[in-house]
C-alpha cells in the first residue's frame, strides 16, 4: 500500500494542477477554432457535465478509495471487461492530454524566448517529459509541494491576463462576439458547437487525479469528495472569464491561430495589451500551468498502471513501487515513455481532439459505475450520474469521424490485450 500523506488542500491543488493547464492556455483556443466565439458556452456546457461527473467520481472514490480510478470502480460494481476498458482507456486519454501539455509547454518557451518553433517544438516536448518523469520518480510528498507552487505562480498570471484584458474586451466584444456561432467551412453551427463542448469538457477532467490517488489520501471519504467540487467550482469560473477576456479581446479567428500555429494563444492575445511585462507573466504562468498538468498526469497515469500491474492486466513488473513505498517506478518510466511518443505528433488539435474521445468513454463508464452504487454508499442523489452518463454518451461521437474511428480500434485492442493477459493468469493459477 502506498502512504496516505495528501490532505484535503494537497488534493484541491492536485486538481488544480491537472485542470488549470492545458485547458486554458491551449484548449479555449482550439475550441474557438471550431466554434467562433461560441466556445464561452461551450465550457459552461462542458462545466455541468464535468460536475456531474465529479460527483460521481467523488462518491466512487469515497467509497473506494485506493489507485486506480474507474478501472478499479469498473471492477468492483461493474464488470472486468469494463473495468479493464476504463483502465485502458484513461491511459490512452491522459496519455494524449499529456502529450498536449508538452507541445503547449514547448510553444510558449520558444515564443517566449523568439527560438524557431517549427524545428524545436517536438524536442523540447520531449525534453519536458523527461524532466517531469525524474520529478515524478522522487516521490509523491516532493512533487504535491512542487504542484502547489506551480499552481500559485499559474493563477498569478491569470490574473494579471484579466486584470490587463478586460478593458481591451469589454472596448472589442461588439465586434469580436458577434456572429456568436461561426463553424468551420462544411460545417453545421450545430455539429461545430457539440464538438467544441466535447473538446473542452476535456479541459475539466483534472479532478480524476484527486480519485487515482485515493490510496494516498488522509480520510478519503471526507477529503475526496471536497477536494472535486472545489476544485470545479473554481476552474469553471476562471475558464469562463478567461474564454470571454480572450475571444472578446482578440476574435476567435486570431486566438485560433495563435493556437494552431504558434501553440502559445493566451501569450499572443496579451501581447495586444499593450503590455510586454504582462505578456511575459502570462508565458511564465502558461509554463508552469503544463509542467503542472505533466506533473499530474504522469502521477494519475501510473497510478493506474499501478493498479492494472497489480491485478495481471498488465505484466506484474509494473504493480513494483519503490522500497519507501512511495512510488510505482516502473509504471512512471513507462508513461513517460509513451508520453514522449505521443508528442512525436507535433499537432495540439489532433492529441486534444483523440482525447476528448477516450475520455469521454471513460467518464460514461465511472458514471455508469456510479449508478451501480447502494444507497448506504450514495452521497448524491441517483439522477447525478444519470445525467453524466448521458452527457458524455452525447458529446463522445461529436468530435472528427477519424479520431472517434482511431479510439472504437484502440478499445478493441485494448481487450484483446485483456483477454490474453486474462488467459496467462488463469494457466499461472493451474
Amino acid at each position: 500500500m502506498l502512504k496516505r500523506e495528501v490532505g484535503v488542500i494537497g488534493a484541491m491543488f492536485m486538481g488544480l494542477g491537472s485542470i488549470i493547464g492545458t485547458g486554458v492556455f491551449i484548449s479555449i483556443g482550439i475550441g474557438a477554432g471550431v466554434t467562433g466565439p461560441a466556445v464561452i458556452l461551450a465550457i459552461v456546457v462542458a462545466g455541468m457535465v464535468a460536475t456531474f461527473n465529479g460527483l460521481s467520481s467523488a462518491q466512487l472514490a469515497a467509497n473506494h478509495p485506493v489507485s486506480g480510478g474507474t478501472y478499479e470502480y469498473g471492477y468492483r460494481w461493474l464488470r472486468p471487461s469494463l473495468g479493464f476498458t476504463a483502465g485502458w482507456l484513461f491511459l490512452c486519454a491522459k496519455s494524449a492530454s499529456a502529450a498536449t501539455a508538452a507541445l503547449g509547454f514547448s510553444g510558449y518557451v520558444l515564443h517566449l524566448l523568439n527560438l524557431n518553433q517549427s524545428q524545436l517544438l517536438v524536442p523540447t516536448a520531449i525534453g519536458i517529459v523527461f524532466v517531469t518523469t525524474l520529478l515524478v520518480l522522487g516521490g509523491i510528498r516532493r512533487s504535491n509541494w512542487v504542484n502547489i507552487v506551480i499552481v500559485s505562480i499559474t493563477l498569478l498570471a491569470l490574473g494579471c491576463f484579466l486584470i490587463t484584458g478586460l478593458p481591451v474586451a469589454i472596448k472589442n466584444s461588439s465586434e469580436n462576439l458577434s456572429p456568436f456561432f461561426v463553424p468551420p467551412a462544411g460545417h453545421s453551427q450545430f455539429a461545430a458547437f457539440l464538438e467544441a463542448c466535447a473538446l473542452m469538457f476535456v479541459a475539466f477532467t483534472g479532478y480524476g487525479r484527486i480519485a487515482t490517488l485515493g490510496e494516498e489520501v488522509v480520510e478519503p471519504r471526507k477529503a475526496i469528495p471536497r477536494a472535486i467540487i472545489v476544485t470545479l467550482v473554481v476552474s469553471s469560473l476562471l475558464y469562463v472569464a478567461i474564454g470571454f477576456v480572450g475571444v472578446a479581446a482578440v476574435g476567435s479567428e486570431f486566438m485560433s491561430a495563435a493556437t494552431i500555429e504558434k501553440v502559445a494563444p493566451l501569450q499572443m492575445i496579451a501581447a495586444n495589451f499593450g503590455s510586454p511585462l504582462v505578456e511575459k507573466i502570462v508565458a511564465i504562468g502558461a509554463i508552469t500551468a503544463m509542467l503542472g498538468v505533466l506533473l499530474n498526469l504522469i502521477l494519475g497515469l501510473s497510478r493506474v498502471a499501478l493498479a492494472m500491474g497489480r491485478r495481471g492486466d498488465f505484466p506484474e513488473i509494473f504493480g513494483r513501487i519503490n522500497q519507501a513505498g512511495t512510488t510505482p517506478y516502473v509504471a512512471v518510466i513507462a508513461v513517460g515513455i509513451l508520453i514522449a511518443g505521443l508528442a512525436l505528433i507535433g499537432n495540439v488539435k489532433t492529441t486534444w481532439s483523440f482525447s476528448a474521445f477516450t475520455v469521454l468513454i471513460y467518464y460514461a463508464l465511472t458514471n455508469l459505475s456510479a449508478i451501480q452504487l447502494t444507497d448506504e454508499e450514495r452521497l448524491y442523489p441517483k439522477f447525478i450520474p444519470w445525467l453524466g452518463l448521458i452527457g458524455c454518451l452525447s458529446l463522445a461521437f461529436w468530435v472528427e469521424p477519424r479520431i472517434w474511428m482511431i479510439g472504437l480500434a484502440l478499445i478493441a485492442f485494448g481487450l484483446v490485450i485483456h483477454l490474453v493477459m486474462s488467459k496467462q493468469k488463469k494457466q499461472t493459477e493451474k
